[in-house]
């Protein structure tokens, strides 16, 4: 994107306040349904998924990666004053990532555009996801609201205003020049969405059962990736999506629906979203 356009003003590097949107949905239990998606949209950059093929350990130890970005996340929404130290944190480990690409091109992950777009995959898969697995679509207030938390988001990470769209109009001719003009079927976005990726086993499960747990774990995983992703991403990634598949995922999405309410607080939400809910009705910071 042009960095000629005028800084818009910020509101501060402060995440979104409790009783927001992402307060309600960002450390539920469904929102880890949606991260595979998210992720493969990320990747599926030719500029990130080099530097996650090149420095991740996400071959050799996703379980930990996975665990270690989900808490990230989470500090993101209901850290609150380490929300910032965690965003700082952030850009040092990503400063020294940097390399050349599948193309041949240089690359930094700390370059605006690239690291604009890491984050910027989160809104529209927030959106499908809760179309899917939420009580409702949201509606455009909520839409708006949403946008506006995540640009807050996007500063306690240090991304500058200048590199993602001020408004909901403004992200949507970013987005779909981002998914036609830069994604592709790279080498990470494939192993990401293969239903039969081979995905080491989760420490506390017996090694013996997981030849048989696997393939059911990774081909779900796949199923969420391209479902819960936009369309035009998942074909920019050559993802297929078939007419069942659409209806499995509708059904999948009512059956969340019914029984995620019914969870107590303890197993709605995770843990960093269950203490942080805890301080705010006890009126602690």
């Amino acid at each position: 994107m042009s960095t000629q356009r005028p800084r818009r003003p910020t509101e501060g590097h402060d995440p979104p306040p409790a009783g927001g949107i992402l307060w309600a949905v960002a450390g539920e239990l469904r929102s880890l349904l949606a991260l595979p998606a998210a992720m493969t949209m990320q990747v599926a950059h030719p500029a990130v998924g080099a530097g996650v093929d090149q420095y991740s350990v996400f071959r050799t130890d996703p379980w930990g990666r996975g665990e270690r970005s989900l808490r990230s996340v989470q500090l993101w929404v209901y850290g609150g004053a380490r929300a910032e130290a965690e965003g700082r944190r952030l850009r040092r480990l990503h400063a020294a990532i940097e390399g050349v690409d599948a193309h041949g091109r240089p690359y930094r992950a700390l370059d605006p555009p690239v690291y604009a777009w890491v984050h910027a995959t989160g809104y529209p898969v927030y959106l499908r996801a809760q179309r899917y697995l939420g009580t409702r679509p949201f509606t455009a207030a909520e839409e708006r609201q949403l946008y506006g938390e995540w640009l807050r988001i996007g500063r306690v990470l240090g991304i500058d205003d200048r590199e993602l769209p001020g408004s909901v109009e403004e992200f949507w001719p970013y987005y779909h020049a981002m998914v036609r003009e830069r994604l592709e079927p790279t080498v990470v976005a494939r192993e990401l969405a293969a239903p039969d990726a081979p995905v080491p086993p989760p420490v506390p499960l017996p090694r013996l059962l997981w030849p048989l747990l696997r393939p059911l774990f990774t081909r779900f995983r796949a199923f969420l990736t391209a479902g819960l992703m936009p369309p035009d991403a998942r074909e920019a990634i050559g993802l297929g999506w078939t007419r069942g598949q659409e209806r499995r995922l509708r059904w999948f999405g009512r059956v969340v629906r019914v029984v995620v309410p019914l969870l107590p607080e303890r197993l709605r939400y995770l843990p960093i979203a269950r203490e942080a809910r805890r301080r705010a009705r006890a009126g602690r910071p």
